[in-house]
């Protein structure tokens, strides 16, 4: 397979890897990006453990709560300076709370449903489309409901370029639930606890820990002690109540939380644009674009 030079940049931004080792990684594995990374986390190469892509379309977060009932949700924009107007905001307002009243199953739900004002939802973001001039889109969304005995945590950071919305059981303390949601917008956990990470997940880091010990020529007696005690460091990026909680680093999350006599069910974080590519554009252009408008 032909490596481009798009797929060695892709690589190099997900791993911190230089040029020509990115190019060899996806040579030595037929441009499989997945296996690229691998390759060089066995190597010692890459310089992060997570594969996550880059955080490049604009728009907003946002998170309403209502009784036992929350919705966090993110609607893109093209730049950023419409992210910051007043009635793109207004549109995000009014799409929560059309969601957190209906509780569609999906977007494409959501989207033919009729607002209170008689138009469909996909109307309705249409007319705002008209009005300011530039592609909006509603991504996605995550309804929650909880309990009388349980408090949401809603976080949102940088005025909703993170959201983070927590539910806590066993307690009404939502200063606490959100203190668990501004952990998690910092650390950015993928699950609550270790049961939660699928044995094929866990397999394949202990195979790719391995091999990196091994090619790091540690002795093979040592390696699968090594490589258990890796894991835990592991399961401590991953995992929210293995990890040391920001506010007190002496304390783990899960003792904060059972200090509190709750236990965090499930929670949901979601950043500006993860996973979204951006238009190659640079601030000048994009300040034209404004003015021509």
């Amino acid at each position: 397979m032909a490596i481009t030079a798009q797929m060695v940049k892709e690589l190099r931004e997900k791993t911190g890897a230089g040029m020509m080792d990115c190019k060899k990684a996806l040579q030595e594995t037929d441009g499989d990006m997945d296996k690229a990374i691998d390759f060089l986390r066995e190597k010692g190469i890459a310089k992060a453990a997570k594969k996550s892509d880059r955080i490049a379309a604009e728009g907003i977060t946002n998170i309403q709560t209502e009784g036992n009932d929350a919705v966090i949700l993110e609607v893109n924009s093209e730049t950023d300076f419409v992210a910051k107007n007043e009635g793109f905001q207004t549109l995000v307002k009014e799409l929560a709370q059309h969601l957190l009243k209906n509780k569609p199953t999906d977007v494409d739900a959501a989207l033919a449903q009729t607002m209170e004002n008689g138009t469909t939802v996909a109307d309705h973001i249409n007319a705002a489309i008209a009005k300011i001039g530039e592609k909006l889109s509603l991504r996605r969304f995550t309804v929650l409901s909880k309990t009388d005995n349980d408090a949401f945590g809603a976080y949102l950071h940088m005025g909703g370029r993170i959201s983070v919305l927590t539910v806590l059981e066993g307690t009404i303390d939502a200063d606490a639930a959100k203190d668990v949601s501004m952990h998690i917008a910092a650390l950015n956990p993928k699950y609550v606890s270790r049961d939660q990470v699928s044995q094929e997940e866990v397999e394949h880091e202990r195979q790719v820990l391995t091999q990196q010990a091994l090619n790091e020529g540690k002795p093979e007696k040592i390696v699968a002690k090594m490589v258990e005690g890796r894991l835990g460091k592991y399961f401590e990026d991953v995992c929210v109540l293995d990890q040391a909680f920001v506010k007190n680093p002496d304390q783990k999350v899960r003792q904060f939380v059972e200090s509190k006599g709750a236990k965090i069910r499930e929670f949901v974080r979601y950043e500006v644009g993860e996973g979204l590519e951006k238009r190659e554009e640079n601030f000048a252009e994009e300040v034209m674009n404004q003015i021509k408008k």
